[in-house]
């Protein structure tokens, strides 16, 4: 890619520059072509919302947005992986929900929550790039979709459940390999590869090629942005030596206590046993061996946790 058409990336942009109001098209183009619909965005909510007890979690996320319909769309970029990330996305929801009521309020005026992720790390099973979920009630005998209805319908508006309860997308940037002929094919190439086609006509994305050039920042924001860049390729680069290293570690470790117990028990019984426990002792040396070498790289427990799967306890006790 040229110099004159690199653009920030929409991890950076999320954080640092779609706060502001002139850069608001950037995001309503995103989501204006998840929901299929216009979305215009009036106002960026606080994203870190308050404890009600020094022990409660802060609900901490990239950006939180309100639209000209008083919904709420919460969007999150996450670049490496996060054990219980479908928790997280659901406490996210569950914070902004109760943070937007006040007590002693009506519940019609409960939000509706649209969470928006973006992953770039394995999250689980599957062969699309981008999942939708979304809350409805059927009938377990007659198939039907429940529809809420009142006699006063004239007078008390009813919502449906699909407009009361929260939406959920995921996008698996790393999953994209298509050839961009889509909106939102567009949007995925950008995401993925930092790419906009000269003459798209995506939402959003003309606003990005305007709004998000790198050398239409100051020499400040070019330099922080470079050492976010570089960051990012360091613990990559980290996490993967690590990786590869535990795994060599620990698939040794495993085979020759799987092999010792086996010739100790001498029957087939004691194979199978042997080879199971060594299979999980080998894991295990695995997620140990890999953390050990993390925290000796300067790694951050939390980091740890998370591409391990190791307890904090198991790992400061390493």
């Amino acid at each position: 890619m040229n110099v004159e058409n690199k653009y920030v990336r929409f991890d950076w942009a999320v954080k640092r520059m779609l706060r502001n109001k002139a850069n608001f098209g950037v995001l309503e183009g995103l989501i204006t072509v998840l929901l299929g619909e216009p979305v215009h965005i009036v106002e960026i909510l606080e994203s870190e919302g308050n404890q009600e007890t020094e022990d409660d979690k802060f609900n901490r996320v990239d950006v939180k947005a309100k639209n000209d319909k008083d919904e709420i769309f919460i969007v999150e970029v996450q670049l490496t992986r996060q054990l219980y990330y479908l928790e997280r996305i659901l406490y996210g929801v569950a914070k902004t929900l109760t943070e937007h009521i006040k007590l002693g309020r009506l519940y019609n005026e409960v939000k509706k929550v649209y969470s928006i992720s973006i992953v770039y790390f394995d999250l689980g099973q599957g062969d699309d790039y981008l999942y939708h979920g979304q809350s409805s009630f059927i009938g377990v005998h007659s198939g039907d979709t429940l529809k809420i209805s009142t006699k006063e319908s004239d007078v008390i508006k009813m919502k449906t459940p699909e407009e009361v309860f929260p939406e959920y997308f995921i996008i698996r940037v790393n999953e994209f390999n298509d050839v961009a002929t889509t909106p939102l094919e567009e949007w995925l190439d950008y995401l993925k590869n930092g790419h906009i086609k000269d003459d798209t006509t995506a939402p959003g994305l003309m606003e990005a090629k305007e709004r998000l050039q790198y050398l239409t920042m100051d020499k400040n924001d070019r330099m922080a942005y470079d050492r976010h860049l570089d960051a990012i390729m360091v613990q990559e680069d980290v996490l993967t030596t690590a990786k590869i290293e535990g795994r060599a570690e620990g698939r040794a470790e495993g085979r020759a206590e799987g092999r010792a117990e086996g010739r100790a028990e001498g029957r087939a019984e004691g194979r199978a046993e042997g080879r199971a426990e060594g299979r999980a002792e080998g894991e295990r040396a695995n997620s140990l061996a890999v953390a050990k070498r993390l925290k000796e790289l300067g790694i951050e427990n939390t980091v740890i946790a998370q591409s391990t799967g190791l307890t904090p306890d198991e790992i400061l006790a390493l």
